[in-house]
């Protein structure tokens, strides 16, 4: 690994990448004289490389830390701990060769897969991590960036969007609570709550990380798309997507409409046969033509969406916002409550696309849903920005 950089970032999944960029690309912007210049230019990988099939040898090498040659001293290092799904590893590794066409560095660090994984990745991480003077993550509520976390030294933290997150951070971190995911529900048994309990000193240390103390020589950035009011001295930036606008599109547009695909099933929050019935209606309705899956939707439910709705199915390479960026892409674009309908409107301003988000009828909700998943989703729906809003009993009267 070369030199420490002065910034460090951590992400594990696509979108954090994207919006690491999206936060390098308004820091070299706002920075007096801009980001410092490289000392090199680095290495980038063969496009052979980059459309290799995920998890191979090749994936390692071509995102590894021997992209970059020894003394390439870049100012921001890209840290990514893929997940261990196909679709998460082979979207990470092509904006991983985004990221080196932007000049980052990027290394690629396996944290997953074997017991001993994550405890190696720590050892080889650590003196990065202490010798950061800002560290940049991607998901506050990652058991695994949270022990990082301990290590910190840097006086300052930014926390980049990882999708609606964003807004359940920033209000349980002003309320003081522990930092728990939205739709997770409590559980596990008495073997549960002693993990809990075990992990508890890491999770408090992480809880003081995010929160700011000027005595302390600590600073906390949001960088987000989302509206969310920041709180006890940390600062906000809005991301507006102009790293995105500024190297894709302005897309072509298609006469149809697109649906946008979610991954509320597979976190247990809605019920598999109500989400199949609200997707047809929205296919009737609006004459929608294609489906963007999410990375986490399955096959087999694709391929059932796809024989009841006769809807095209389409599993993106990059991010949505990318996806849609350089197009083609529907006139009209409507998707469920989720991270989009806040970050497609700055992606694609002045394209002439509509956004529209159909509400989630409670009645769709699964009996183990947790209790903040109703007004959770109704607060994404209801914040968003420069989007039309379907009421959910359109998706239940066309059905």
């Amino acid at each position: 690994m070369t030199p420490s950089a002065s910034s460090l970032a951590f992400v594990e999944s696509p979108v954090q990448l994207l919006n690491v960029l999206e936060w390098a690309h308004a820091e070299a912007a706002t920075a007096p004289g801009g980001a410092p210049l490289l000392g090199a230019v680095p290495r980038q990988p063969g496009r052979g490389a980059a459309r290799g099939p995920a998890g191979t040898a090749a994936e390692q090498r071509g995102a590894g830390s021997a992209a970059v040659p020894a003394g390439a001293g870049s100012w921001l290092r890209i840290v990514v701990l893929p997940p261990t799904d196909p679709m998460s590893r082979g979207q990470l590794r092509r904006m991983a060769g985004l990221a080196r066409d932007e000049g980052y560095e990027v290394v690629w660090q396996e944290a997953r897969g074997g017991r001993l994984a994550p405890l190696k990745a720590l050892a080889r991480l650590a003196g990065d991590v202490r010798a950061a003077r800002r560290v940049v993550v991607g998901d506050p509520f990652s058991r695994y960036v949270q022990l990082l976390l301990t290590l910190v030294r840097a006086e300052e933290v930014v926390v980049v969007d990882d999708g609606t997150a964003t807004m359940e951070f920033v209000a349980q971190t002003a309320r003081g609570e522990r930092l728990v995911r939205w739709h997770r529900v409590g559980g596990g048994g008495l073997p549960g709550r002693i993990r809990e309990l075990a992990y508890a000193p890491v999770s408090a240390t992480a809880r003081r990380r995010f929160t700011p103390a000027a005595g302390a020589g600590r600073r906390v950035e949001v960088f987000s798309s989302m509206p969310v009011t920041v709180h006890s001295g940390m600062t906000l930036r809005v991301n507006e997507f102009a790293w995105t606008r500024a190297r894709f599109g302005p897309p072509r547009l298609t006469k149809g409409t697109d649906l946008v695909g979610t991954s509320l099933v597979e976190t247990g929050v809605v019920d598999p046969a109500r989400y199949l019935d609200a997707v047809r209606a929205l296919t009737l309705e609006h004459g929608a033509t294609r489906y963007f899956a999410h990375r986490r939707e399955s096959a087999e439910k694709l391929r059932t969406l796809s024989e009841a709705t006769g809807l095209e199915i389409v599993r993106p390479d990059l991010p949505l916002e990318l996806t849609a960026r350089r197009g083609p892409v529907g006139r009209t674009i409507v998707s469920f409550p989720s991270t989009v309908v806040h970050t497609l409107p700055y992606a694609l301003t002045g394209t002439g696309v509509t956004v529209a988000v159909c509400d989630v009828d409670p009645a769709w909700l699964t009996g183990s849903a947790s209790p903040r998943a109703r007004s959770f989703l109704a607060g994404v729906t209801e914040t968003a920005r420069d989007v039309h809003r379907l009421p959910a009993q359109t998706a239940s009267a066309a059905g």
